[in-house]
């Protein structure tokens, strides 16, 4: 991005500590992020390091053990259960690594459902254009491939018109070329609907799409870089 847009996340101190059994298991250990109204921002790190508790806490599926997270002047880390339902619903899509599409709804159908509880929605029509799946849009996921799959999946969690878009490992079940066009759709909906967008994953080769990489590791941030220029998905390959 050219100039610093709207504040959209910011985090301070924010950690995360499970129990398990007798033990105390450190999530997040004082975790401070901030990120941008439209940017695309790719978090790398090993498994265990943290970042998909990160997200889920940013996103309203988890809560924090201490410190705090707020979406523009909304403290989520002071929200009840009732007060995250509404801020997932209102504010944010999410894709996961497996697409959860149900497989008896056509594509069509399975973005539908998230417009009918959406505060301002798109057409799921308009939704699957973005990503490329127009022509798809009456077939039913077992007659789409893998990542057409997860391009429906897309379609669904940008068709509410998030603020946000959180993506953990959306490329962890695919193969490259595969992969790459899902990053193609990602990339495409963060141009078209301006939605802040955050990708988990432990490819680092995905870094050169982004605005800008956060490096995890042991529940910390260790690093952050700002790409001067963006790769398109398409000139990178893992």
């Amino acid at each position: 991005m050219d100039q610093v847009g709207e504040r959209v996340f910011r985090t301070a101190g924010l950690t995360k500590t499970y129990r398990n059994g007798e033990l105390q298991v450190h999530a997040l250990r004082g975790v401070d992020f901030e990120a941008d109204r439209g940017e695309f921002v790719v978090i790398l790190g090993p498994s265990g390091s943290g970042k998909s508790t990160f997200l889920n806490i940013i996103g309203g599926l988890d809560q924090a053990s201490s410190g705090d997270a707020w979406f523009l002047d909304h403290r989520l880390t002071a929200l009840d259960e009732k007060g995250l339902t509404q801020y997932r619903r209102d504010h944010v899509g999410f894709v996961f690594q497996f697409y959860n599409l149900v497989p008896s709804l056509t594509a069509r159908e399975n973005v539908a459902l998230v417009t009918e509880i959406a505060r301002r929605p798109m057409p799921p029509d308009e939704a699957l254009e973005i990503v490329g799946l127009a022509a798809r849009r009456d077939h039913f996921p077992a007659q789409l491939s893998g990542g057409e799959q997860q391009r429906v999946a897309i379609a669904r969690a940008i068709a509410k018109n998030p603020e946000v878009l959180l993506c953990d490992e959306p490329t962890g079940a695919l193969d490259s070329s595969t992969g790459i066009m899902v990053l193609e759709a990602l990339t495409e909906v963060n141009k078209a609907v301006g939605a802040t967008t955050l990708v988990i994953t432990h490819n680092a080769a995905i870094h050169a799409i982004a605005d800008r990489v956060v490096r995890f590791a042991d529940g910390r941030i260790i690093d952050e870089t700002r790409n001067a220029s963006r790769k398109r998905p398409v000139e990178i390959s893992w």
